[in-house]
């Protein structure tokens, strides 16, 4: 805690001394910006868990039963006509459900990356290093989405990645096309004994100021050369602004992947999402969500029952802004699968999953 309010301090020192700077500069914007995040949460399960930890394919808000803190974040970024650069560090129950293959310091790196302009007339950029996911429609930062606990599509693939990326955006704005070469599947450090690098894509089209498109693909694989298994995979959402006060969102995933190295014969999973969000007051929200995940061959939620892991997903999430940085929400959710995957810890196996999560995030 020492150390929390530590930081805090100096960033808020920080933050005064670049505007005394800018002041000095005849008020010219200073360059360098800093922000604090954090989110704290109360969940409970209905199954009883064992050691009160959700199941494996829930990363964030996976402690049950416990008040903790999801995610905590302190981040400074600097942007200039020809450079930009990105340090965040984090902690939390997400970082450490999300970040256990990554070694020391580079379990709590949640961004870190550095950026040149390649072009004086276009936007174009280069940008190195670790930075936020290329793929799906939701982010750690829990105030930027819709519903408070992440969907399963969002759960099950990469909330970050690193490497380099290439990325332009139109004069308008309207399109925004990136290239990626990337160190794997959510991989910082890249897996022992892989050589191959992945490599990703995406295309962001907004065509009005209502409607946003976005196609993003990753190609690679997640194993050592010797037991190599190419994964592709694609995402796609659209997001639309019905009215003032009605959005919705569309999404849908399709991965396939070697069922053994050099084979032509696939696994394949799929995901659609789709969540109706309503903002009938400036410090008010609705959302709900439906959801369905397909992964028969438990290539990424291993499920080792029958018929692999199908699961259905609905919920409803009430938000609450008490004041403009302060957010607070509550959902209900429930989960129900095919197969009885859900174990309590008295050892009985269910069907069906029922949450109640409860959320307070402070941003500044």
């Amino acid at each position: 805690m020492k150390s929390i309010v530590l930081v805090t301090c100096l960033l808020v020192s920080a933050s005064a001394f670049s505007n005394d700077s800018s002041k000095i500069l005849i008020n010219a914007p200073s360059p360098f910006t800093f922000g604090v995040y954090a989110e704290t949460y109360y969940s409970y399960d209905f199954n009883n868990l064992i050691n009160n930890q959700k199941p494996p394919f829930i990363y964030s808000f996976n402690k049950n039963n416990d008040l903790a803190v999801n995610f905590a974040l302190i981040k400074g970024a600097y942007a200039a006509s020809r450079i930009r650069a990105n340090l965040a560090l984090a902690a939390g129950t997400y970082m450490k459900a999300n970040y256990a293959a990554e070694p020391g310091i580079l379990g709590n790196l949640y961004e870190g990356n550095v950026g040149i302009k390649l072009s004086g007339s276009n936007n174009l950029w280069l940008d190195v290093g670790v930075f936020s996911s290329h793929i799906g429609f939701e982010s750690a930062v829990g105030k930027d989405n819709w519903t408070l606990t992440r969907s399963l599509v969002a759960e099950s693939t990469p909330y970050f990645e690193s490497g380099a990326k290439i990325s332009y955006i139109s004069d308008d704005g309207k399109w925004f096309v990136s290239s990626l070469i990337l160190n794997g599947w959510q991989r910082i450090k890249p897996v022992e004994g892989n050589t191959l690098p992945a490599f990703g894509t995406q295309i962001t089209f907004k065509p009005s100021p209502r409607i946003t498109l976005n196609s993003s693909t990753f190609l690679g694989s997640d194993k050592p050369d010797d037991m190599r298994q190419m994964r592709y995979f694609h995402n796609f959402y659209g997001i639309f602004k019905l009215n003032d006060m009605l959005s919705a969102t569309i999404g849908f995933d399709i991965g396939i992947e070697q069922r053994a190295k050099g084979s032509s014969a696939m696994n394949t999973w799929f995901n659609p999402t789709f969540i109706l969000r309503y903002t009938p007051t400036a410090k008010t929200a609705v959302a709900v969500r439906t959801e369905y995940y397909n992964d028969r061959h438990g290539v990424i939620v291993a499920s080792d029952t029958p018929h692999g892991f199908k699961t259905w997903g609905f919920s409803a999430n009430f938000d609450y802004n008490i004041i403009n940085n302060l957010l607070w929400r509550v959902e209900a959710r429930s989960l129900q699968s095919k197969d009885d995957i859900f174990i309590s810890s008295n050892g009985t196996a269910s069907n069906n999953n029922t949450l109640i999560t409860t959320s307070l995030a402070l941003s500044f």
